[in-house]
């Protein structure tokens, strides 16, 4: 792969068109700006990134999350433009420059996919397919289909909301550019393709416009015919998944202090650990010469200084690596990748993450309840459109906006509007719609 042709501004549905110009915005500045105003993007306000929606202690949700990202990704990619310029002076003056505007709003877009309550409203919309009543349907559809379904995913679902042609709409999707969308794509293959933790890239329904956008690119694809489709990742994905990567586990730290599960001595020894003795003494140094004395605003200065040692170590391990990033023979994420101290103290908060944090009881009981939610969710819808012409279930679907086909005469079609629809949801959304159907709550006009 080559970086003139990885960086195209060529937009999605508006291939031949000729855009107009109206102020000096780059087309990846526009991408952004897309997003940001969007309502997708607005709805991740309301969904849970680890930990309950706020009561008294604001903690992370979706939204803050995706800027904190896309924050770290402008500067990944900018600083990653900056030295390739000067390992290849002949890129001087190319849309190489524009890769911290693509990653950042990649960035924005990472978890946009995401269903209500996270991982577990994941885990609803599969095991309704392959636990639940849904498992009927498998004789009724293709396999491919089934695939997607029962692999549901986050990521893919990010692909399909900004590619996917809604009814009523001439163009799909936000109508983004080639480098945009292929750097969200984390995991660049068919369900039928994915991983042992199911993850993947694309449903079946948007195969082909992936590889459209990977053949105009020059990205490679590895599988053989007759395969699951299956690509090499577009560089730029390393630099999103590092400042995803860096994000949550560090900002997730800090919240878990906030509502102390894990205390200040905890935090404040995992986040020095990413730096030698001398560095270590300058920053407590640092603490004592501002007046730091709330634990709270230490944690927020180590945090600081902890984001911006991985930011570094992750933009020396990228350009170190070029050549095989673009040769596709690069394996695993940057963070895997980075030098001692800072790979063992990113272990050591992976591992006090998952035994502490995401095993916690209020993570443990929003994914309990967001479950139940989910599961509940998909056994009404799926039936309404399973069976339109009960009473109960025009009602249903009388709740859905006309841009979901949950009227269309393909079954296919009709199920993943209901996966669409729910999907879309914000976690305050489906409780409200939850409560509603099971008449917990009634409307307040």
């Amino acid at each position: 792969m080559n970086w003139q042709q990885l960086i195209s501004n060529k937009r999605l549905g508006q291939e031949h068109r000729h855009p107009e110009r109206h102020d000096d915005r780059t087309e990846f500045k526009r991408d952004y700006d897309r997003l940001i105003f969007s309502a997708p993007f607005r709805r991740l306000q309301n969904k849970t990134q680890v930990f309950p929606l706020p009561g008294s202690v604001f903690v992370h949700n979706r939204l803050t999350h995706s800027l904190e990202v896309a924050s770290v990704g402008m500067s990944l990619g900018s600083d990653v433009a900056q030295q390739l310029t000067e390992r290849h002076p002949e890129l001087a003056g190319t849309p190489l420059q524009e890769i911290g505007q693509i990653v950042a709003t990649a960035c924005l877009a990472h978890d946009m996919g995401n269903p209500p309550f996270g991982h577990s409203g994941e885990k609803a919309i599969q095991t309704f397919f392959t636990e639940g009543p849904g498992a009927d349907l498998q004789r009724l559809v293709g396999h491919e289909f089934w695939d997607d379904i029962t692999h549901f995913e986050g990521n893919a679902n990010a692909f399909r909301l900004l590619t996917h042609q809604f009814e009523g709409r001439r163009q799909g999707g936000f109508v983004m550019t080639y480098s945009t969308l292929a750097s969200i794509v984390k995991y660049p293959y068919s369900s039928s393709a994915a991983s042992k933790k199911g993850k993947f890239g694309f449903f079946y329904s948007e195969r082909e416009l992936y590889q459209r956008i990977a053949d105009e690119m020059g990205i490679f694809c590895i599988s053989k015919p007759g395969e699951p489709l299956r690509y090499v990742r577009h560089p730029l994905v390393y630099l999103v998944e590092a400042a995803d990567d860096i994000c949550y586990e560090i900002m997730d730290l800090e919240d878990a202090h906030k509502l102390k599960l894990v205390s200040f001595d905890e935090v404040a020894g995992l986040m020095l650990n990413f730096f030698d003795e001398t560095a270590r003494n300058h920053i407590l140094q640092r603490i004592d010469d501002e007046g730091l004395t709330d634990d709270n605003e230490k944690v927020v200065y180590l945090r600081a200084c902890v984001i911006g040692k991985l930011e570094n170590e992750c933009v020396r391990t990228f350009v170190d690596n070029e050549e095989a990033i673009l040769a596709g023979t690069f394996s695993g994420s940057l963070i895997d990748h980075i030098a001692e101290p800072q790979a063992l103290a990113y272990r050591r908060c992976a591992e006090l993450s998952r035994e502490r944090i995401y095993r916690s009881k209020v993570v443990l009981d929003v994914e309990l309840s967001g479950y139940r939610i989910m599961e509940t969710l998909m056994l009404q819808m799926v039936g309404a459109i399973m069976h339109p012409e009960r009473y109960y279930s025009q009602q249903l679907i009388g709740r859905v906006s006309s841009q979901y086909a949950v009227h269309s005469a393909d079954l296919e079609t009709r199920l993943m509007a209901v996966v669409d629809y729910i999907s879309g949801m914000t976690d305050v959304y489906a409780l409200d719609v939850y409560q509603k159907i099971n008449g917990i709550s009634l409307p307040i006009v």
